[in-house]
């Protein structure tokens, strides 16, 4: 049996690359062709684990009246008797459960033929100024059969849009999570075609041919096609994956093509055949791609730990990316590479862009000032990140400022009041029990309202009176549902200290088997699941780092001082937020400052490589001078692509997540490439003699080794002499 080695399977892609071709060009259809069929999830709550109390008490919701989105509704310029009109319609709506409005109980509960004189009192609260009618305006609460994110609920709401007109405003869950899946469908294809206008823009500019960005887009469209089509094993992704997956695939991963071909086209400068000069290019290659995808993918896995496990379905789907770049860029752009030679060479054109020498020179002369301010900086921002003003919740990941639905929920709070649905579940038993819950809920002073089924019917009429349809609204076999408006935002410590006081007033009545959620209730655990997750996360993704890091310079003191100016960059990242007096996302910071970490400490990386390679030659000081001249073009092109699909999202992006995940990688990015390019080679230049000595014993070690597996090798070939 023939040993295997990487040489004969580099052997093997340059001699086969015609048949590499077709295997992904069968590949290539196969994702395509799959990639419809991949859900999407864009309910954050569904990524709580089983042991949060808003997860336990979701799931007895779902199987006992299902899990209903709710929406807000303000009509304008309506006489009560148009807005009762409408509220009846809307209720008639395939879809809808209720629609809570004026006269709405009457209508919902009680058909016209009975007395509604014991409903009249519980009417009567809605006829004040804060209630469901003023200044001409009314509103309706809407509650559906299914979920924020159901299909049937889209459609209910489509027909609500038709018949309460544009004139209307709309706010609440259900709106949000339809509006969110609008944006992101419509916003992902338009981000994709900018960035890849822009990027090929960047390659043009950083290349010697032009024909080479052509051929590395085309490279990243095959690896982005492959990873979004083989999501189909995952079933569904999160949005978050969704919408940022394909285009941080195409930043992070478009240097392993580009290096490739220069390392190619430098052997080929040589002398050297074609196909020797990619086998020879493809062994000097891999050890640098490989090292820097190994980088990326430790970045990324760290996420899937996470125990808010929206972060492992962002790790795998990003790290499945990262492979498939890889995949391509060792096996498919090779062959097209030898495929295209003739192309590329007819298409050469001189360097557009000059040396870096002269700024490599400034930064030697800056070292110590930049040294300064890296330890000024540091240590504030370090604690500065942890200062920020943070949301946790589905509502604040939402659609932001400037959108339709976030004026529109502005306007309706503005007329009447802020409402927050919260739902209770009791177990069935005592009505008068219930009853008596139910009205000590109404008098809590930051409730608008609360709905069960005992309140509002009359005293003495039996529940057997109601429709069938009705009565599962608010009871089934085992529970009964209080539905409850507070007047307050989804996401706020003064929410939380509210659904915290209902939660105690419903466990005083049912201390057992009592569940009280919605929006705010499952962003508390999000909350606490989230501040748990970054500092083992933070932690996992150094540690993995330095890991890698250490393994590719065989040292122990390098990879510290390759990940101090990354570091650095992140937490000044994280702290310009709270500078700014802007929010920011949880979700956000953890994850942006894993990817930050992963996609950026290859500039790190490269920079020290190319120090070491010239310290072999030169002194410290041209050595520094050097290797910052030859790295700023690959730091700033790699870089720079980062920048513009970060802010292509930023700026793209109606939905707040993805849109200021965008900001953060680009401002990342920014940031990372500035610290290596400036603080990086003071780094290396002021701790040279510690560096060197680390390599000189590495070097030594290796030696050893080489010389300890010779004579092995010359001991078993002269036992086989004998043998033989």
């Amino acid at each position: 049996m023939k040993k295997w080695s990487f040489d004969k399977m580099f052997h093997f892609i340059v001699t086969k690359y015609r048949h590499i071709q077709r295997v992904f060009l069968v590949l290539f259809i196969i994702c395509a062709l799959f990639y419809p069929f991949v859900g999407v999830n864009y309910d954050l709550s569904s990524y709580l684990p089983q042991s949060a109390p808003s997860k336990q008490a979701l799931d007895v919701m779902k199987s006992e009246f299902g899990y209903p989105g709710t929406a807000r509704v303000m009509l304008n310029n309506v006489s009560i008797y148009e807005a009762r009109r409408i509220r009846e319609k809307i209720s008639d709506v395939d879809g809808v459960s209720l629609a809570i409005g004026p006269d709405s109980v009457t209508d919902a509960y009680m058909s016209s033929s009975f007395a509604k004189s014991g409903i009249e009192d519980f009417n009567s609260q809605f006829d004040q100024p804060t209630g469901f009618y003023k200044d001409n305006k009314a509103l309706i609460e809407v509650v559906f059969d299914e979920g924020n994110y159901d299909k049937k609920t889209r459609e209910a709401l489509d027909e609500i849009y038709k018949i309460a007109g544009d004139n209307a405003c709309y706010s609440g869950s259900a709106v949000c999570s339809k509006e969110k899946q609008d944006a992101v469908e419509k916003e992902l294809v338009l981000a994709m075609i900018i960035a890849l206008v822009i990027i090929f823009a960047i390659l043009t500019l950083t290349t010697e041919s032009w024909f080479e960005p052509v051929l590395f887009i085309l490279v990243m469209i095959v690896a982005i096609v492959l990873n979004l089509g083989s999501n189909i094993i995952f079933g569904t992704i999160s949005f978050f994956s969704f919408s940022t997956s394909a285009i941080l695939q195409l930043a992070v991963s478009m240097d392993y093509s580009i290096f490739l071909l220069h390392i190619y086209k430098d052997y080929k400068k040589s002398g050297m055949e074609v196909h020797e000069a990619m086998e020879v290019a493809l062994k000097d290659a891999c050890r640098s791609v490989f090292a820097s995808g190994a980088t990326t993918i430790v970045g990324f896995l760290a996420i899937a730990f996470m125990k808010f496990t929206i972060g492992r379905d962002v790790g795998f789907v990003l790290t499945k990316g990262i492979l498939c770049s890889l995949a391509t860029v060792v096996f498919l752009m090779p062959s097209l590479i030898l495929r295209f030679d003739k192309i590329i060479e007819k298409t050469s054109h001189k360097p557009f862009i000059p040396s870096f020498d002269g700024f490599a020179k400034v930064m030697y002369k800056l070292r110590t000032p930049m040294l300064l301010i890296a330890i000024l900086i540091a240590v504030p921002c370090y604690f500065g990140q942890s200062m920020n003003t943070f949301y946790f919740g589905d509502q604040a990941s939402g659609q932001g400022p400037g959108t339709k639905v976030y004026e529109d929920n502005n306007k309706i709070n503005d007329v009447f009041g802020k409402s927050n649905m919260i739902l209770a579940i009791v177990p069935n038993g005592s009505v008068v029990k219930e009853k008596d819950l139910t009205k000590e809920i109404k008098d809590l002073d930051f409730v608008n309202y609360a709905v069960s089924l005992s309140d509002a019917l009359p005293t003495g009429m039996p529940e057997s009176f109601l429709p069938q349809d009705r009565l599962d609204d608010l009871r089934t076999k085992d529970y009964a549902r209080i539905i409850i408006s507070m007047k307050n935002e989804e996401e706020s410590q003064y929410s939380f200290d509210c659904t915290d006081k209902l939660t105690e007033v419903v466990q005083k009545y049912y201390p057992k088997n009592s569940y009280v959620l919605g929006t705010t209730s499952s962003t508390m655990d999000v909350k606490k699941i989230l501040m748990s997750d970054y500092n083992h996360v933070s932690i996992l993704s150094l540690i993995g780092v330095i890991i890698v890091v250490m393994v590719t310079f065989r040292t122990i003191f390098i990879p510290i001082l390759v990940i101090i100016p990354i570091e650095i960059a992140i937490y000044l990242n994280m702290t310009l937020p709270y500078i700014m007096g802007n929010s920011l996302l949880y979700i956000d910071y953890i994850i942006v400052s894993c990817l930050q970490l992963g996609a950026t400490i290859d500039y790190s990386i490269l920079l020290t490589n190319n120090y070491l390679d010239m310290r072999r030659q030169y002194d410290k000081k041209t050595a520094a001078v050097k290797a910052t001249s030859k790295s700023a073009l690959s730091i700033l092109s790699s870089g720079s692509i980062l920048v513009v699909v970060g802010y292509i999202l930023y700026f793209l992006s109606s939905v707040k997540v993805i849109s200021q995940a965008g900001r953060l990688v680009g401002r990342g990015a920014l940031l990372s490439m500035l610290l290596v390019l400036s603080l990086l080679p003071a780094l290396l230049a002021f701790f040279d003699k510690a560096i060197m000595h680390q390599i000189k014993n590495s070097d030594k070690r290796s030696e050893l080794k080489r010389i300890k597996k010779g004579n092995k090798n010359k001991t078993e070939g002269v036992a086989a002499d004998e043998v033989q």
